[in-house]
């Protein structure tokens, strides 16, 4: 593995790895409250867009991250189109 591997690795580990606990904690309370619309809609396509760039450049650390993220992602904008705000 090069240097330039293992920096997108690490780096694609730690950025996705940061986004977790709170993709958890709002799984877990389902409360989407403080939670903007337009924010997560605009960052669950701006990551669509890397993992589709991460594809077509063969950049897999991208790809890998950009995965994960976007399923927790669009998980947390669907609990927010699903539940309007609103804490269950």
């Amino acid at each position: 593995m090069t240097l330039i591997d293992a920096t997108g690795y690490t780096a694609a580990t730690l950025t996705t790895a940061s986004f977790i606990p709170q993709a958890w904690l709002t799984f877990r309370s389902r409360d989407v409250h403080g939670i903007s619309l337009a924010m997560y809609g605009a960052f669950t396509v701006g990551i669509a867009l890397w993992l589709t760039y991460g594809v077509l450049t063969r950049a897999w650390p991208i790809v890998m991250a950009n995965a994960v993220t976007f399923v927790l992602a669009a998980g947390i904008l669907g609990m927010k189109i699903w539940l309007g705000g609103r804490p269950r």
